[in-house]
């Protein structure tokens, strides 16, 4: 993606694009930003700008619209929504026809047409199949999203601006690893934080007014409640955490976070992982990028946990979750939320 963005803002225009992944957001971003620089008057855009569906029309009728000259205009853009969705032809023979209509046209595109194809996930066989074999060369992946806090970091740069830390931390805790609601949620801290900040670094005060999280009742104080076994003041938070999160998640959210926690500081209890420098230890408890300023977060933690803690702590998780589930009974999830906090600390 990085490759297709600096040529096109360089001004290299390609006659065909096929943008291939689930991240539909920058895909969408990436087509406009095509048509940007094909139209730099954004009139002319707007009157040379096609947008059809897959579903809607067949290979040969997609290259006989691109193969038509524009009109008062030198170029023309034709992007297509749900590529992986066109439209068969109803024969056999008609199929073939398209086929080998649509494959001459991909080795000898109009130079007044710029075409963008934009295709969800295929099973990867079809990729070296028709209609997929003939644009391999025209490709770039836009893979889901795996590495949130890199990619909202990135993003936060891109427009000038730095996350501190643990403003990091709280963003990728509470928002969904999808392109969308990460690029529109930093966007929407970035113009928080400008009222009131020179520095262009977004803090994590920022981020817990904005996503409605308060300061008080986050993750931070829940891990730090644990480490301290404060029962009270861990259960308290985590019944706030639920009454933020609503019906959308409730206790399940509370149980895979406290997993995650508990696993990393069992594998710190493992012989000789704490002596490891502390990009190998942030590898151990599978964290990356800027995750691994925390490390010394859960070696401060894991001084206050036995192995034998860790190990009773993960096995009253797995029952909990069970009890989400459906495998026992239980009144309500704060009772169970209780009990739990009760078999962790008391």
């Amino acid at each position: 993606m990085n490759a297709l963005k600096k040529a096109t803002l360089a001004g290299t225009i390609a006659p065909v694009y096929l943008l291939y992944g689930p991240e539909s957001f920058l895909k969408e971003e990436c087509a406009d930003m095509i048509k940007k620089a094909a139209f730099p008057n954004p009139g002319d855009a707007a009157c040379n700008t096609l947008v059809l569906y897959g579903g809607d029309i067949t290979p040969g009728e997609l290259v006989s619209k691109a193969s038509e000259y524009p009109m008062f205009s030198p170029r023309q853009l034709i992007i297509v929504r749900q590529f992986e969705k066109m439209k068969k032809p109803s024969t056999r023979e008609l199929q073939k026809q398209h086929e080998e209509k649509f494959n001459r046209y991909m080795l000898s595109p109009a130079e007044f047409t710029v075409l963008v194809l934009d295709a969800d996930p295929v099973d990867k066989k079809e990729l070296d199949k028709y209609p997929f074999s003939a644009l391999k060369q025209c490709r770039t992946d836009f893979p889901a999203i795996k590495t949130p806090d890199i990619f909202a970091a990135d993003r936060a740069k891109a427009s000038g601006w730095e996350f501190d830390p643990d403003a990091l931390k709280a963003f990728t805790a509470y928002i969904q690893p999808s392109s969308r609601e990460i690029c529109q949620e930093v966007e929407k801290i970035i113009l928080y934080a400008s009222a009131r900040n020179s520095e262009k670094r977004i803090m994590a005060a920022d981020v817990l007014d904005c996503v409605g999280i308060s300061r008080t009742y986050n993750v931070f104080e829940l891990e730090k409640a644990i480490a301290a076994r404060n029962l009270r003041l861990s259960s308290g938070i985590s019944l706030m955490i639920m009454d933020q999160e609503g019906q959308k998640e409730g206790l399940g959210s509370i149980v895979r976070y406290l997993a995650t926690f508990y696993i990393r500081l069992w594998k710190l209890s493992m012989p000789g992982v704490r002596q490891l420098p502390a990009g190998e230890i942030a590898k151990i408890l599978g964290m990356y990028g800027k995750q691994e300023y925390f490390v010394k977060n859960y070696l401060t933690y894991a001084r206050s946990f036995s192995l034998q803690d860790t190990e009773h702590a993960i096995a009253a998780l797995r029952d909990a979750d069970g009890a989400l589930k459906g495998l026992r009974p239980y009144p309500d999830e704060k009772f169970l939320l209780l009990q739990l906090m009760q078999q962790l600390l008391g």
